[in-house]
């Protein structure tokens, strides 16, 4: 059995054993963590930070958690909202009178979150995403595809450009550098959103699926793929939209997308880190002491905002303010496998970061250890 390294509780040996097997099954490394009442009963690691495996994987060792990011970003708005400084009920061109342009005067704050204000395809240059001005602008320009609030349609990497702007509006700081300063600096969580180079030589870069190389895009994995299946698509009588701009692995692999705040897809992270963050989420809205905001507000969170066909997943879906809502736990994915997943009730995360994509179809990896981390909770509850 694969070598790991960290601690866990006997309750939870299901959890390491199931990292343990993906590791034997052939994926290249990964943490993943457990955290009930804001600590730790599994927080282990193992395999390589490097495809040619002949880097150790190390208790530091970063990772780009792609969609995973969406959870932090509308943690910052969540925590605006908690303070007053947010209305998430108000139009977004309240805070950026820009962005009514084009007939989007009634996108409200909770349609950005909730996937369905109608904007969910990234058409510029791809250099453009790590232009914040370029990237917003082209936003607020943009008409939506449907009308605000009616369908839902997963805003893949538009998502953290309309949070994150509306943050920088209120705050006058860029997103990252506020979720920084008020998120992962209080509770000393190794997050980024917008990587420093001094932390460089601790990203394990993604690695494709098995006969995949770099060229691998986003829209052969994700939802994306979906989005002319059957059931899935916009009005069929609505005109074409423009395909949405290929990103590719080698793309997320590059120093720029590491420089660059993209507060939908570009947040770098371990286990450790992700769990410790989103248990805010499990405990009511403080973790380790460090209250983030009141229940009320957290509880706000979890309230549907939209239920139905997915128009870009292809799948149905309950979105709830910035976290997917599955029958009464909360979380998401990111694009190669990373998963967070909150419980409330049982005030647990369990949180699994991978640079080793697999093909999506084959890929339960998070549902599976999420099972085995409940497996270990059902301990904890008879008491062993």
């Amino acid at each position: 059995m694969a070598d790991l390294q960290g601690s866990y509780d006997d309750l939870f040996t299901a959890v390491p054993t199931a990292l343990a097997a993906l590791l034997d099954e052939g994926d290249a490394g990964g943490s993943v963590a457990v955290f009930v009442d804001g600590e730790p009963v599994v927080d282990v690691w193992g395999g390589y930070a490097d495809a040619a495996r002949e880097v150790p994987w190390q208790r530091d060792t970063l990772v780009n958690v792609y969609s995973v990011t969406k959870t932090m970003t509308a943690l910052c708005a969540l925590v605006l909202a908690d303070r007053g400084e947010l209305d998430l009920d108000a139009p977004v061109a309240r805070y950026w009178p820009e962005f009514a342009a084009a007939g989007k005067e009634s996108v409200l704050v909770r349609h950005v979150l909730a996937h369905t204000a109608g904007l969910p395809d990234w058409v510029g240059p791809l250099d453009e995403l790590y232009d914040w001005p370029a990237a917003t602008a082209r936003l607020a320009a943009q008409a939506p595809q449907w009308e605000p609030g009616s369908a839902a349609g997963y805003h893949s990497l538009t998502q953290g450009f309309l949070v994150g702007e509306v943050v920088r509006r209120i705050t006058g700081r860029m997103p990252g550098d506020f979720f920084a300063d008020e998120i992962a600096g209080p509770l000393g969580a190794d997050f980024h959103i917008g990587l420093p180079a001094e932390h460089d030589h601790r990203v394990a870069l993604t690695v494709p699926p098995p006969s995949r190389d770099e060229d691998y895009t986003a829209g052969a994995a994700a939802g994306d793929a979906a989005r002319d299946a059957p059931g899935s698509a916009a009005d069929p009588d609505a005109a074409p939209t423009p395909a949405p701009t290929a990103f590719r692995v080698r793309d997320g692999n590059s120093v720029a997308w590491r420089r660059a705040q993209i507060p939908a897809a570009g947040g770098f992270g371990n286990a450790r880190s992700v769990a410790l963050v989103q248990s805010a989420m499990a405990c009511g809205g403080s973790v380790r002491g460090v209250r983030l905001l009141s229940r009320a507000g957290r509880d706000r969170a979890w309230e549907e905002q939209f239920s139905g066909a997915d128009r870009r997943l292809g799948m149905p879906i309950s979105w709830g303010l910035g976290y997917g809502r599955f029958g009464g736990t909360y979380g998401w994915g990111g694009w190669g496998g990373s998963t967070v997943m909150i419980e409330p009730e049982a005030r647990m995360v369990v949180a699994y970061v991978t640079q080793q994509m697999r093909e999506p179809a084959q890929d339960t990896r998070g549902l599976d250890l999420l099972m085995a981390a409940y497996d270990g909770l059902q301990g904890l509850r008879t008491g062993g």
